[in-house]
């Protein structure tokens, strides 16, 4: 998903980043980081927020919770089917457990607050984008459309221009 990431972010620069490789450089959110800092800032919203330990937090959450629940279930729902796989029906339900444990939590935070960092649309919403996009082309699109703020929320930022235009060249 590091590639699908960067290159929703390139779409948004109009350029691929060239960075050099360092350890830190290896976290997909990292490498996410550095786009948005190098090259998005500079030709658009500034996505990254100054001494946010909120946008922090979030961003940390995308990656350690929602994400690798998430993806579980996109792999068997989505990608499984398209290469003639067979879909582990009982590793969906484990993590649609978690990842509706998950989202429990930003429906709660979401409450409270437009975006996931705050009032400003930041990297810590646009991370959760490209797999959200995906886990609503399946049978488990009832996680998010369930949960009235986190549905809210998607429908905010999946209305933004740039990500029209970004899915509207998918695919899917």
């Amino acid at each position: 998903m590091v590639i699908a990431k960067n290159a929703i972010c390139m779409i948004f620069c109009g350029t691929w980043p060239s960075t050099k490789p360092t350890k830190k450089s290896f976290s997909p959110y990292s490498q996410n980081q550095t786009i948005a800092a190098r090259l998005y800032k500079e030709s658009g919203a500034d996505l990254l927020p100054v001494n946010s330990a909120k946008f922090e937090t979030w961003l940390q959450v995308e990656s350690s919770q929602f994400y690798p629940a998430i993806s579980a279930i996109i792999f068997e729902l989505f990608y499984k089917p398209m290469f003639g796989m067979t879909t582990d029906m009982s590793n969906v339900e484990k993590e649609a457990g978690k990842l509706s444990a998950v989202l429990d939590v930003y429906e709660a935070h979401l409450a409270k607050n437009k975006y996931m960092a705050g009032d400003l649309f930041t990297l810590a919403d646009l991370n959760h984008m490209p797999e959200i996009f995906l886990l609503l082309k399946t049978s488990k699109a009832e996680l998010i459309t369930s949960k009235p703020h986190v549905k809210a929320w998607w429908d905010d930022i999946s209305t933004r221009p740039a990500w029209k235009k970004t899915t509207a060249s998918l695919p899917v």
